[in-house]
């Protein structure tokens, strides 16, 4: 019992991932889009974009960040951003080749730039 006890509270650590263990550090990308949704939750944000592509499609971006608290900390709230808004994220590609990005810089519709990664987890700063 006590070892459940010791080894509980770090369960939530042990199912985080790395940058490099899903997003690859030499595919930078800028999605300029629509935001279509936001998950406010732990470990990760996530918001989703519609953006045009060199095509003319719409695509749907899942954008990836770091959690709830280091976004209040950067200057970012819940409310910050809405279905709706325009915005700017500067990211890396998922190394599966899916619509993700690891989202490092968002433009919000007021004009600000917040650094949404997150700190430590092995991925660019900037």
């Amino acid at each position: 019992m006590l070892l459940c006890a010791c080894v509980a509270p770090l369960m939530p650590l042990l199912a985080h991932h790395s940058f490099s263990a899903e997003f690859d550090g030499s595919k930078a990308v800028e999605l300029k889009g629509v935001v279509t949704k936001l998950d406010w939750a732990n470990p990760h944000v996530y918001f989703y974009i519609d953006v045009k592509d060199d095509k003319g499609n719409i695509v749907n971006w899942g954008c990836e960040t770091g959690g709830p608290g280091g976004l209040i900390r950067a200057g970012w709230r819940r409310d910050s951003m809405k279905p709706g808004d325009q915005v700017t994220v500067d990211g890396y590609l998922a190394k599966d080749g899916s619509h993700l990005v690891d989202a490092r810089n968002v433009t919000l519709p007021d004009g600000r730039k917040v650094f949404v990664g997150t700190q430590g987890d092995g991925g660019p700063t900037k």
